[in-house]
């Protein structure tokens, strides 16, 4: 009896969403630096106002720094005055994974990317249409891309 090949999970737009394995992680977290490693391994927050991607106004692409899955389009990106860089939608909604967060005293909408589970920042139920949504992201959990470069998947 045959049988048949193991699937891998695919988002709606065309990205392998498989969860990375420990080892596969840990590996790719080898270049991160201290402030990287912080937020996307240990659930961490930049300071506000500090990221380097706040104020970047460039066409392009935000994926995670850890395994490169896009996550976000410069198109969503919108100036919230919160101090961290905002996004009123995800590329696919497969690409980010949501939690409950109670940290703090306070229960908040934790995002992580779907593939490595790295922590990106949070979601809140006050943005501009067309979504409502606000997605507050730190800068040192993505990377940019512009418009037409290639975004490598990591892993």
């Amino acid at each position: 009896m045959n049988k048949a090949p193991a699937k891998t999970a695919t988002s709606g737009s065309g990205y392998s969403i498989e969860p990375l394995d420990d080892a596969t992680r840990e590996h790719l977290a080898e270049d991160l630096t201290q402030e990287e490693r912080h937020i996307l391994l240990e659930h961490g927050t930049e300071a506000p106002f500090c990221g380097s991607l706040l104020d970047n106004k460039e066409t392009g692409t935000y994926a995670c720094r850890l395994c490169g899955l896009p996550l976000f389009h410069s198109s969503s990106k919108f100036t919230s005055g919160t101090g961290w860089a905002s996004f009123y939608e995800a590329i696919d909604k497969d690409h980010i994974k949501e939690l409950q967060d109670t940290k703090f005293g306070m229960v908040r909408t934790e995002t992580r990317c779907a593939r490595c589970d790295g922590h990106q920042g949070h979601v809140f139920p006050d943005g501009p249409k067309p979504t409502g949504l606000r997605y507050c992201i730190n800068s040192a959990a993505l990377e940019f891309f512009a418009e037409g470069d290639e975004i490598p998947q990591k892993g």
